[in-house]
């Protein structure tokens, strides 16, 4: 399972990633892509939309299943990745340099509480055994 150390990660398998102007890049894991399968349809947030830690944002379809993709903190959304409306298989063929939306954090320090890649690994390892 390919799980990049640069990265945050969420339980809800978001990456999430802090870029040099303060925003953060958000996206999801190889091991989301890897269970849903082959996506058809990707919608992303608006830009301006403010959004809570854990709130709904985004909708990634597959052939398989549609799955909710959650803000992984507080902030407001600057930019989304619209072309994915007609390119969703991005996701699938490299979904570590695929995002979906950029935000603005509420509070930078939101990020510490997010996953490691060493824990985001035992979070799906033992999911995986359940």
């Amino acid at each position: 399972m390919n799980v990049p150390e640069n990265l945050k990660y969420t339980a809800d398998h978001e990456w999430v990633r802090a870029e040099r102007d303060g925003t953060v890049t958000v996206g999801i894991t190889e091991h989301a892509q890897e269970q849903l399968g082959d996506l058809v349809f990707v919608e992303v947030p608006e830009v301006g939309r403010k959004l809570n830690a854990g709130d709904a944002c985004c909708v990634v379809e597959s052939v398989k299943a549609a799955s909710d993709v959650f803000s992984p903190i507080a902030g407001e959304v600057v930019a989304s990745n619209t072309a994915l409306a007609d390119a969703p298989e991005k996701v699938n063929q490299d979904p570590y340099a695929t995002w979906l939306f950029r935000l603005k954090p509420a509070d930078a320090g939101d990020l510490a509480k997010l996953l490691d890649a060493a824990a985001y690994r035992e979070a799906v390892e033992a999911a995986g055994k359940g």
